[in-house]
């Protein structure tokens, strides 16, 4: 048989379901966070490594909820534009699956005390519920999404969802958790992080709209159209880029803080790609549009150090 040809081992389809590709827009948010505390002077490695830590196994946990999720819903067939599920394809049996799903989820639960008994103590009781209780919604949402009896990324509220636990959540909470204050401010590049990671989930979106609107997944693609969907991207990026230039310009101290506006052409790119190439073929621009994500925190955050 051509090598090419060749099933993947079991350690690969576990490796497939877990979607490394997904793994640096994970980071994003968490690097963010870590870079704006770091810029005001309060920045804690350990406490960004855990907080990285948590969040790739939350992302984890929504990955393999996913492949579990969609088989079992429909959404994944052979009709889908994406790479085949590993539920889907019997590589991964709904049994393993949802074994897989629970150690995954014992973990995350441990990774996030841990970091809240290493950031607030004991002294800090009603926060480190309150912290308990986010980690726990987490936790929730990376299941849900498209496993359970009514899951929400069904009826189009996924785009939500992301822009809460990408944008939000993960650097307002890792800001939070080395500065223990909260500017009102810091909450323009936490939405651009979050706005650029529903970026990435609408053109995951826009690839699979026709066998998400086969399967009842109500999608914001499948609910406005393919045309509207491109000019929501557009609008997406735009609204990304402009709260980090807001931020900027208020708290401007030196030409270094615009060095993120050097993604603008990849930004571009990736608005033009929606726009143009037909939706089964969009899944380079999926992987373009994450690691542009990646690249725009990283330079954001190198501008604010400078």
């Amino acid at each position: 048989m051509n090598a090419a040809l060749k099933e993947p081992t079991t350690l690969q389809t576990w490796i497939i379901a877990m979607r490394p590709r997904t793994l640096p827009l994970a980071l994003s948010c968490i690097a963010m966070g870590g870079f704006l505390a770091a810029a005001h002077g309060h920045f804690s490695a350990p406490i960004t490594f855990l907080c990285a830590f948590t969040t790739l196994l939350l992302q984890i946990l929504s990955n393999l909820a996913n492949d579990y999720g969609d088989s079992i819903h429909g959404a994944d067939s052979a009709e889908r534009a994406g790479p085949m599920r590993a539920v889907q394809s019997g590589h991964i049996s709904q049994r393993a699956m949802r074994y897989a799903i629970m150690a995954t989820a014992l973990l995350a639960v441990a990774s996030g005390l841990i970091l809240i008994w290493l950031a607030l103590g004991v002294e800090r009781l009603l926060l480190a519920l309150a912290f308990g209780l986010l980690g726990g919604a987490a936790i929730w949402a990376s299941i849900t999404y498209t496993a359970g009896h009514h899951p929400y990324g069904y009826v189009g509220l996924g785009d939500l969802s992301v822009l809460i636990f990408f944008g939000w959540l993960g650097v307002l909470g890792t800001y939070f958790l080395q500065t223990q204050r909260l500017p009102l401010l810091v909450w323009l590049p936490a939405t651009s992080c979050g706005l650029f990671a529903v970026a990435v989930l609408n053109i995951n979106n826009v690839r699979d709209i026709e066998s998400d609107r086969n399967a009842g997944k109500r999608s914001i693609p499948v609910r406005i159209g393919r045309a509207k969907a491109a000019r929501y991207h557009w609008a997406l990026l735009g609204a990304g880029l402009l709260c980090a230039i807001l931020y900027v310009w208020l708290t401007y101290h030196s030409p270094w803080q615009f060095l993120f506006v050097l993604t603008l052409p990849l930004l571009v790119r990736s608005g033009q790609a929606v726009q143009s190439t037909p939706s089964p073929e969009l899944d380079p621009a999926l992987k373009r549009m994450a690691l542009t994500s990646l690249l725009f925190v990283l330079l954001f955050g190198i501008g604010q150090l400078l």
